[in-house]
């Protein structure tokens, strides 16, 4: 029965590992990361200070050795990592995608007027004064 429940809790920690990391990207969400770090850093002088800590803790949850317990802890958190960074990169590789975007729309040549005036395309367009040969002679009629 405790090989069950052990099973669940391991289930459960891996699946609330993957909802925390997939749902937010926040200061809350660092926030659980450091201090999650941070006691993984406590636990890990710990048990290197008492090394037989791991086998009383897997004995508890009803696990026979503590290093199956360590395995247990190490794919959990190798699972995290891989989730984390997948996210990480998919989030810099659009932005990336939308700065090369930003960087060829601001770089690229004005477009041609694609529609040339009816002055210049019917040989009217040459005057001796500047902009008359822009000037639409239908706008003239209103002045």
């Amino acid at each position: 029965m405790k090989a069950l429940s052990i099973q669940l809790v391991l289930v459960l920690v891996t699946l609330g590992i993957l909802y925390r990391v997939v749902s937010g990207s926040g200061a809350r969400t660092q926030a659980v990361r450091r201090l999650s770090l941070l006691v993984f850093g406590a636990f890990a002088v710990w048990s290197i200070l008492s090394p037989s800590v791991w086998t009383s803790l897997a004995h508890l949850v009803g696990i026979g050795r503590g290093t199956d317990l360590i395995l247990y802890g190490l794919v959990i958190a190798f699972f995290s990592f891989v989730v984390t960074s997948f996210r990480r990169f998919r989030e810099a590789e659009i932005r990336y995608t939308k700065l090369a975007r930003r960087i060829a729309i601001d770089e690229a040549p004005p477009a041609a007027d694609p529609l040339p005036s009816p002055t210049r395309a019917a040989g009217q367009g040459e005057s001796a004064e500047p902009g008359q040969a822009d000037r639409r002679p239908e706008l003239d009629a209103d002045v």
